[in-house]
């Protein structure tokens, strides 16, 4: 697989099944309080046969090419779970899952699924924003003695403070798809005029202070 390709074809296929929402005009507001023109969400694909299948081959391919040697896949719950299970299942490996917090009954798990200590894990996520659910998740699964080698994505806003915090924690990560190529296709199908881009370019730039239009 050509990753600009998969890249490409990942931006129609979120686009063709509005999993990604583009209004400049009518931002939508995150729980973070930030305004955003774009709103993203990655569990539609599971409803999609071919885009479900399309993208779990292609995690699956990356994994298989630059982490041979995997010996778990872990998703962050709850978005990640579906996507790391599809791969787990391709790689014919174990399953794990990673909560946000310990469950306050039980056994207090965060992790849940067998843990293997040393163990070379590869964390799944549906989208990366700023980063910091997926350090939290890492965070978990290296307390629990096993090591993270690459945290992989459907899809990133590649915001400058997710790649400080994943270089800080000397994890690598990896996108499918990302924010630069969605924009690409977005305004060669006519979904963007050339006004609507500059404006969604200038958002990721800033995306705090961002006050819309």
């Amino acid at each position: 697989m050509n990753p600009q390709e998969t890249a490409e074809q990942i931006a129609k296929l979120l686009l063709k099944i509005k999993a990604v929402s583009l209004s400049p005009k009518s931002p939508f507001q995150w729980a973070s309080g930030w305004l955003s023109p774009i709103y993203c969400d990655n569990r539609l694909t599971l409803g999609d046969p071919y885009a479900r299948t399309y993208i779990a081959d292609a995690l699956t391919y990356h994994i298989r090419q630059h982490v041979p040697d995997v010996r778990a896949i872990a998703g962050v719950a709850t978005a990640g779970i579906p996507q790391a299970a599809l791969v787990a299942d391709r790689l014919q490996l174990p399953l794990l899952y990673v909560r946000p917090e310990p469950k306050q009954h039980g056994r207090g798990q965060q992790i849940e699924g067998q843990i293997f200590p040393d163990s070379g894990i590869v964390l799944v996520e549906d989208l990366i924003s700023t980063g910091g659910s997926s350090l939290k998740a890492a965070k978990a699964v290296q307390e629990a003695g096993m090591r993270i080698l690459c945290i992989v994505s459907v899809f990133s806003y590649g915001f400058k403070q997710a790649q400080t915090l994943f270089n800080e924690a000397k994890i690598p990560f990896f996108s499918l798809c990302d924010y630069p190529t969605l924009l690409h296709v977005a305004r060669l199908s006519g979904e963007l005029s050339a006004g609507e881009e500059e404006l969604l370019k200038q958002w990721r730039e800033n995306p705090a202070q961002w006050a819309g239009i």
